[in-house]
């Protein structure tokens, strides 16, 4: 079996940006946050006010990120719109890839535009202009057209999470992201990392095919869309 540490995976966000993810952090004090075309996630140290103020300042008005928590103290500067409840999943080690039966290509910053448009019938929003900067990202063609994708997001030591799986609708049903995802795990496997994801708790088809091809729950988390009022 494979953990997932709690004193990493608790706050994942706040773990990256002070790791794999450091060039990334715009820091103020005990907060910290992705630029806002790489990914809209930010981080705090402890459910505080301070720590919400100190959120506040790296936030434009009217702006909105993800954090991770259970619970945070209500702020005057500060909107908490809505929640999205999440299982982190691991693929236990002794899970073996299967070999590879589908041409995967490379996708690189010259195909942002091509993959914000994919992702977005997907997870409108979640997927920005410089995502593709945060891992390596990987693709299947048709004609041309970019059908399905998938890559890193959160980079951890040890552990870089798949994210961004996702497949035009006009070609789902063919296990195109089966396939993505056995090729991110044999490139983490060939280098020594554990492979891990996010699903949203209410996405059973995702966490249905995730559990067939061996991902394990590890933790429940809470995030929250939090807004700049003023």
């Amino acid at each position: 079996m494979t953990d997932l540490s709690e004193s990493l995976f608790a706050n994942p966000v706040w773990s990256a940006l002070h790791t794999k993810h450091r060039h990334f952090a715009l820091q103020a004090g005990d907060a910290c946050r992705y630029p806002a075309d790489v990914a809209p996630f930010a981080a705090v140290t402890s459910p505080s006010a301070g720590a919400l103020l100190q959120l506040h300042s790296l936030l434009v008005p009217g702006e909105s990120v993800w954090i991770v928590g259970e619970s945070y103290p209500q702020t005057a500067k500060l909107a908490f719109e809505q929640t999205l409840v999440c299982l982190q999943m691991v693929l236990p080690a002794e899970i073996a890839p299967p070999a590879p039966t589908t041409e995967i290509l490379p996708l690189l910053n010259d195909h942002a535009r091509e993959m914000v448009a994919l992702t977005d019938l997907a997870f409108p929003g979640f997927f920005r202009a410089r995502t593709c900067e945060m891992g390596s990202y990987f693709g299947i063609r048709s004609n041309g057209q970019l059908i399905a994708m998938g890559g890193e997001r959160l980079i951890l030591d040890g552990y870089p999470e798949i994210s961004g799986i996702c497949t035009h609708p006009d070609y789902r049903g063919k296990g195109y992201a089966e396939s993505l995802i056995w090729h991110l795990v044999r490139n983490h496997r060939r280098e020594g990392l554990v492979s891990w994801l996010h699903v949203t708790a209410t996405n059973q088809r995702a966490i249905n095919l995730y559990r067939r091809m061996g991902f394990s729950e590890a933790r429940k988390v809470t995030l929250h869309l939090v807004s700049r009022k003023d």
